[in-house]
């Protein structure tokens, strides 16, 4: 078995992808406000709304990061077990940091 066909995520990947391109519209947007010079206001709530977007595709995927992949790995036990463990602890300080 592939790395890549045991990511959580692969049976969402449809869904993410369409946030993510949600997002990627929310961006060119918000270039447009900042060209089309609006109410700075009105760019902040835009830059949070896409920044909200952004957590919550990152929640889920580091749900689905648990659910499958640290799970797994912990069934299994080993130095896999400790190296997913440590990898899912680093990203939730990282995205509790930003």
């Amino acid at each position: 078995m592939t790395e890549q066909a045991t990511h959580g995520y692969i049976e969402d990947k449809d869904a993410y992808l369409r946030r993510l391109k949600r997002i990627e519209g929310q961006s060119r947007g918000l270039q447009r406000m900042v060209e089309d010079e609006k109410y700075c206001i009105d760019i902040l709530t835009q830059i949070s709304a896409m920044t909200k977007a952004l957590e919550s595709v990152a929640l889920g995927l580091l749900d689905d990061h648990l659910a499958h992949c640290v799970v797994d790995a912990a069934a299994a036990g080993g130095p896999e077990a400790d190296r997913k463990l440590k990898e899912a602890s680093e990203a939730i300080a990282r995205l509790v940091r930003s």
